[in-house]
């Protein structure tokens, strides 16, 4: 058995990913199927579910009998000040990331910008409906196989990067079009994940970069300011209103997120002269 599982633990990246493409693909297909409308965006979301219920039972029950590791990644109860810190975050990375993404992608080749100004009535309702899955699902099980099933197993923080650098370029070929945008988000995700030990602080960030994208829709929609979009890869670049405002989110989120973190601090006991002393 033992050495099974040395066998098994340094493929554990490629299998997590391999897993979890697998369920991507299979929770996205009623949704690709134009003919079923609704019923396959109910299908899709009833497909995670049951795929976010299969991953949570391998990483809580079977992941921790073959790797003794793992348990220090154990899944723990969010908090509530940092979850919404880091929703607040998001828009300012996404913001930020996708600017970053177009100068990089400018040094190679010319980006192909269009302004958004015939964002039609049908495509929000569409953008919303896929919302809920890439806001409150895909990123729950995303996180869980690309994160935590993955990099959990390693105790040393050198291993554990590497991994989230493996993880990051296979979910960057996951997106396509898409690849260094993801490439980079994977990275911040990953890194959030081994620095804080708790996969739902990744996983609010990246349910908060998916739910900025659709603001911006809502946003584009409404006829509230500028926005410019590349298709490959895919790029939003902002006005400097929705800049403004990701920047006042972004330091009202770290005050939330410092402030929990200060509650947590452990009082320092007096030792036994200070003690002495006062007496």
């Amino acid at each position: 058995m033992n050495k099974l599982v040395s066998l098994l633990k340094p493929v554990m990246p490629i299998l997590a990913a391999a897993y979890g493409t697998a369920l991507i693909f299979v929770t996205a297909w009623p949704i690709d199927s134009d003919s079923l409308g609704f019923g396959g965006e109910l299908l899709s979301w009833l497909l995670t579910l049951a795929g976010i219920g299969l991953t949570l039972f391998l990483v809580q029950r079977i992941e921790p009998k073959l790797f003794p590791d793992v348990r220090q990644f154990q899944l723990k109860r969010p908090m509530a000040l940092v979850i919404v810190g880091l929703l607040l975050i998001a828009p300012l990375w996404f913001v930020a990331k996708d600017y970053l993404l177009y100068g990089l992608t400018s040094l190679v080749h010319t980006v192909q910008l269009e302004p958004l100004t015939t964002y039609t009535t049908s495509e929000l309702r569409e953008d919303l409906m896929a919302s809920v899955h890439a806001v409150l699902l895909a990123p729950v099980l995303e996180e869980l196989c690309f994160r935590q099933m993955a990099i959990s197993p390693f105790r040393n923080r050198r291993a554990q990067i590497a991994v989230c650098v493996v993880m990051a370029i296979l979910f960057g070929m996951l997106h396509v079009r898409n690849f260094l945008g993801a490439f980079i988000d994977a990275l911040l995700y990953g890194a959030i994940f081994i620095w804080s030990r708790n996969i739902w602080n990744s996983v609010a960030l990246h349910a908060g970069c998916n739910l900025t994208a659709t603001l911006l829709a809502v946003y584009c929609w409404l006829g509230l300011g500028d926005l410019q979009m590349a298709k490959t890869p895919v790029i939003f670049l902002t006005d400097a209103k929705v800049f403004v405002v990701s920047i006042v989110l972004a330091i009202v989120g770290l005050v939330l997120i410092n402030t929990k973190r200060k509650n947590h601090i452990p009082n320092k006991k007096p030792d036994q002269h200070e003690e002495n002393y006062h007496h």
